[in-house]
């Protein structure tokens, strides 16, 4: 009788073993520096993943797999891919070849399933070393020069990051309005607005559907000598009637609500649905709060995240009168003052409506810029042409200022400050920007 049941045991096993792994199907996802293929799977794939030259190829070999589902086809634009194919082993075996346009260096991790997909195998592909690829940014417009001029004054440098992008679309509205999408047509607006005044220039960190990781995110607007670190979103809420915008920064301890430490925890989990791999190190968070109160990155981010939403004000509802903080990791930049702007509620069906019309887009991106031009007029760093622009200090309204703090604070007379900019009575409001007369 044991022997029956061991036979049987074993038999099971070899037929659960052996039963193939269906392959649903594959994305392509290209980037500026890579091209990320997606294979999407009913359980765990083994493979084997290796190039073949003259001519280049990748191939994956997935044993006791078939495919289920079809295969993407390769973009011109791609720099790598130039097409996808499959086949069968003669041991059952299914190969899919990548046919490449140079050769590529290949990394691959399997995903488990999450709220939005099954398991995944994931193949990134970049250039061998040696070749040029073309980096994420948009590049300042003829006639104004990036970084260090001739006159050794410089442009504002402005990092503008859509959030999600590629593999992850970001929250979904009732009528399939993607976030990737919205906020990337947003970014590219703001860009665009920036890119037309003086002394200021855009890079974005994502000008595509493809997904970055968080912290490359940042890595990004680092290596752009970033004065200012942008990123938009435009979340969902259980509740459909949950409207207006939000403006957030990053926390130094507990977030400032249970919506904003959900919120964080959501977007802080973008790396698993993009098919980030997680086992790359994030920067060690009290090293990087010290390093950013140490050099005032917190207080000015929480300055400028002030002005953008009174801009964000005249435009429409805002869902929080008052900044929010939370453990947003895209907000991790030591040197750089970073706020993140969620423009409104995809999920709310109005909402989703007015993010779908370009010129409530382009309203959004007028006030953005507002509160980024507020906020530069009176903390221009020294250097650049916004500093040399002259006109008086400015003061940007914080929480507790009155017009007689700032009077001691700055050694001039009240009266001098109604005058100066026209102030029918004290009322103040958080954001403002009062221009300072001489003492």
């Amino acid at each position: 009788m044991s022997r029956l049941i061991a036979f049987l045991l074993l038999l099971i096993s070899s037929l659960v073993q052996a039963a193939p792994v269906d392959v649903h199907g594959a994305r392509l996802w290209i980037a500026p520096d890579q091209t990320q293929l997606v294979i999407d799977a009913d359980a765990v794939v083994d493979h084997k993943i290796f190039p073949l030259e003259n001519p280049d190829r990748l191939v994956i070999d997935i044993p006791q797999a078939r495919l289920a589902g079809k295969l993407p086809l390769a973009e011109a634009q791609d720099l790598l891919v130039k097409g996808v194919r499959s086949g069968v082993l003669d041991n059952g075996d299914l190969r899919l070849v990548l046919d490449l346009k140079q050769p590529v260096r290949a990394k691959s991790d399997l995903l488990e399933p999450n709220e939005r997909y099954g398991y995944r195998l994931v193949v990134d592909m970049t250039p061998q070393a040696g070749a040029t690829v073309t980096e994420q940014g948009t590049s300042p417009l003829p006639g104004k020069p990036g970084g260090k001029a001739a006159d050794s004054m410089r442009d504002l440098v402005i990092a503008i990051d859509p959030g999600h992008g590629g593999e992850d679309p970001g929250a979904i509205g009732t009528h399939g309005t993607k976030e990737k999408d919205i906020t990337l047509d947003i970014a590219r607006k703001l860009a665009s607005l920036i890119n037309k005044e003086t002394g200021m220039r855009a890079v974005l960190m994502r000008d595509g559907d493809y997904y970055l990781g968080l912290y490359k995110r940042i890595q990004l607007a680092r290596r752009h000598d970033a004065d200012l670190f942008v990123s938009l979103h435009a979340d969902a809420y259980q509740d459909q009637n949950v409207s207006g915008s939000s403006v957030y920064t990053l926390a130094s301890g507990a977030a400032t609500s249970s919506q904003a430490r959900w919120l964080a925890d959501k977007e802080n989990s973008a790396d698993r649905i993009g098919g980030v791999n997680l086992d790359d190190k994030a920067p060690d968070l009290s090293k990087t709060l010290w390093e950013m109160a140490q050099g005032g990155t917190l207080e000015h981010g929480g300055l400028v995240a002030q002005a953008v939403l009174a801009n964000l004000s005249k435009v429409g509802a805002v869902h929080h009168g008052k900044v929010q903080q939370a453990g947003f990791a895209v907000l991790k930049a030591p040197d750089i003052p970073s706020i993140l702007v969620e423009t409104a509620f995809i999920s709310n069906p109005d909402e989703e409506k007015r993010l779908n019309s370009a010129d409530h887009q382009a309203k959004l991106a007028r006030a953005l810029l507002g509160g980024i031009k507020d906020y530069f007029a009176a903390h221009a760093p020294p250097g650049t042409r916004w500093a040399s622009k002259g006109g008086g200090r400015r003061h940007v309204i914080n929480h507790g200022d009155t017009l007689g703090r700032i009077a001691k604070q700055y050694e001039v007379s009240i009266s001098s400050l109604r005058s100066a900019n026209r102030l029918s009575d004290d009322s103040l409001r958080i954001g403002q920007v009062l221009t300072i007369p001489e003492g």
